[in-house]
């Protein structure tokens, strides 16, 4: 039986320096596994729409991943193909991949379609991603000095052999569907409802451009808001019932999975707390840093700003690592603010698959949000000229 996610309204765990209580959750989707793939842009997008679906009062469904997967790998090949081998090309992607499968092909679901076909219970791609680079970089050596036909008939023959062949039609709650029919007539999900946003001073504020992130091979486009307002446009959309998708970096020394929270630590703090101000100056730059991100007490953390966030993009220090979806809030035994995070890394997990991102960590490591228009402040809406 499919069920729907939750976090407990209180989350104390002996072995964690933080209590988390519950401020407001968005009802969404259980917990899945990416496991060995690079697909967390499928699994966070459509668990982004499985809540949208929920919201629009439909029950808890589980929509195949591997159908976007699939679609996204294909449409990518052509493109990298046509350019000579000049984009990126593997097993990423981004939030605007989902919206164009659903735009383009539909949804399907994950009992119609597993995309699984190599005998193993989870997700393994480190084999398929490789044998579709070395295709399509044959293709693009052009040995023969003029493609071919067929190519493109060899990667869906290597999409079919590792995921399956996609089913024209599938049986949902006693009705046949094709993609296209399940997507538009039983989730009456349009993909036009929404859009990307992010939050960089390299290009004009409340205005649309492409990011600059190795993943985003489709050239998709974000609108660009101030922090604040980025901020603010989360806010809204949880408390009015939105969940949000979630693209960030997760490399940071803060970001600590196994205990269940991120944080941003502040570096420069002038003293410790529970520490005399002397013995904290006395101490090398080495050992305060062991003491800091020791982790055995809640964190000063660090004020972010525009500035900040430019910078560390800037310098590669913030890169597109991976999707997630943001389903709730919550606050710390000091009354800071966390959002709950769902992430698709199974649910072994201290918290059984999510996690809690400080708003310092989410401001400072968020590289894209994907949203429903709906759940933007209206304001902001008119500013960046969204109907």
């Amino acid at each position: 039986m499919f069920v729907f996610g939750f976090i407990k309204a209180q989350d104390k765990k002996s072995d964690s320096p933080y209590q988390f209580t519950k401020v407001k959750e968005v009802p969404h989707t259980s917990v899945k596994n990416q496991y060995r793939s690079g697909t967390c842009w499928s699994f966070s997008g459509l668990g982004f729409l499985e809540a949208e679906a929920m919201r629009k009062g439909k029950p808890a469904i589980d929509l195949s991943e591997m159908f976007v997967v699939w679609h996204s790998y294909y449409d990518k090949s052509m493109k990298y193909v046509r350019m000579h081998g000049t984009i990126n090309y593997g097993g990423g992607g981004a939030f605007n991949d989902v919206l164009d499968v659903l735009r383009n092909y539909g949804a399907i679901t994950e009992e119609a379609y597993k995309g699984i076909n190599y005998k193993e219970e989870n997700h393994v791609h480190g084999e398929l991603d490789r044998i579709l680079k070395a295709v399509v970089d044959a293709v693009v050596a052009n040995p023969n000095r003029k493609l071919t036909p067929v190519w493109p008939l060899a990667i869906a023959g290597i999409l079919n052999a590792y995921l399956g062949e996609i089913p024209e039609k599938f049986n949902y709650d006693g009705k046949e569907y094709t993609p296209r029919d399940f997507a538009d007539n039983y989730l009456e999900l349009n993909a036009d409802d929404y859009v990307m946003l992010t939050s960089f001073s390299h290009h004009p504020f409340y205005k649309p451009f492409i990011l600059e992130v190795q993943d985003n091979w489709a050239w998709g486009e974000v609108y660009n808001l101030p922090l604040n307002e980025m901020m603010e446009t989360i806010d809204n959309a949880i408390e009015n019932g939105y969940t949000v998708a979630w693209a960030a970096d997760v490399s940071e020394k803060g970001f600590q999975w196994s205990k269940g929270f991120a944080v941003v630590p502040d570096e420069d703090i002038k003293e410790m707390a529970g520490l005399e101000q002397s013995k904290w100056e006395e101490m090398s730059k080495k050992d305060k840093m062991k003491l800091l991100y020791k982790f055995d007490k809640p964190v000063k953390e660090k004020v972010i700003t525009q500035e900040l966030r430019q910078e560390a993009f800037d310098n590669y220090q913030t890169t597109d690592d991976h999707g997630m979806l943001i389903v709730g809030t919550a606050k710390d035994q000091n009354g800071n603010k966390f959002y709950i995070i769902k992430n698709s890394w199974g649910t072994n997990q201290v918290y059984k698959g999510y996690f809690y991102a400080s708003a310092a960590f989410v401001a400072y490591k968020t590289t894209s949000l994907m949203v429903n228009k709906e759940s933007i402040p209206k304001k902001l809406r008119k500013k960046l000229n969204i109907k």
